[in-house]
């Protein structure tokens, strides 16, 4: 299987991440968010993994301050600002997966990215992106999501014609338990298309149908009545 440890953290090596923690945060952000454009994978996975820790230790000493961050993330993500948004979705996931305050403050953004009411994102390697950071909350903050309905939204995505989003979709829905998902799921889990995704440092390949098969082994058991059959009715 593509994933064996899914509710690991993320972490970069603790030498990085203390390095990271003692130079001044303006200067460290700086470097992140142009690391999250970069054109090798490797550093902009390695941007997201830093992101998460690094915000949630601002969050502790400037909470404010870590809202600006969040916002500048979001900001990212709109028409007017110019730009693509590259790896904004992923970086906000893992700022809320190392944050409780952030989490409850921010995971309805990252659910509305799905909503056509809400803050949509059409395009599909941003839609990639969001499923993987959908999955790495739910790896860690399954409730929180499913307060928020983020299980009905991913349902869709399992139809998408990109077969990434449907690997990372299903993936998700896995790790929120999503029994609904289940026909869905059923009906992918023998799709040989590739995904490759980021997760304990590294970029893991599998397929769709791999990443279904383990979803569906997340499921709860189908529950059976034991009630026996009833007879039919005779006069005497």
């Amino acid at each position: 299987m593509a994933a064996a440890r899914d509710l690991a953290p993320e972490e970069l090596p603790p030498a990085v991440l203390g390095e990271l923690l003692a130079l001044p945060r303006p200067q460290v952000l700086k470097v992140l968010f142009a690391a999250l454009c970069h054109h090798d994978p490797q550093v902009r996975w390695r941007a997201v993994s830093a992101m998460g820790p690094v915000v949630a230790d601002l969050a502790r000493q400037d909470l404010e301050a870590a809202r600006v961050v969040m916002r500048r993330l979001m900001w990212s993500l709109n028409d007017e600002s110019g730009g693509i948004g590259w790896g904004a979705p992923e970086a906000m996931a893992e700022c809320l997966v190392h944050h409780p305050g952030l989490a409850e403050e921010y995971s309805h953004i990252l659910v509305s990215f799905m909503r056509e009411d809400g803050f949509f994102l059409e395009y599909p390697p941003l839609q990639r992106g969001l499923m993987w950071g959908l999955g790495r909350l739910a790896a860690t903050r399954p409730g929180l999501l499913r307060k928020k309905g983020a299980d009905h939204y991913l349902l869709p995505y399992l139809d998408s014609s990109d077969p990434e989003v449907r690997g990372l979709a299903a993936r998700a829905l896995g790790l929120l338990g999503a029994a609904a998902a289940r026909p869905s799921l059923e009906k992918l889990s023998g799709q040989p298309e590739p995904v490759i995704f980021y997760q304990h440092g590294r970029l893991l390949r599998t397929t769709v149908g791999e990443l279904a098969g383990e979803a569906l082994d997340r499921l709860p058991e189908r529950r059976y009545s034991s009630a026996p059959a009833s007879k039919p009715f005779s006069s005497p």
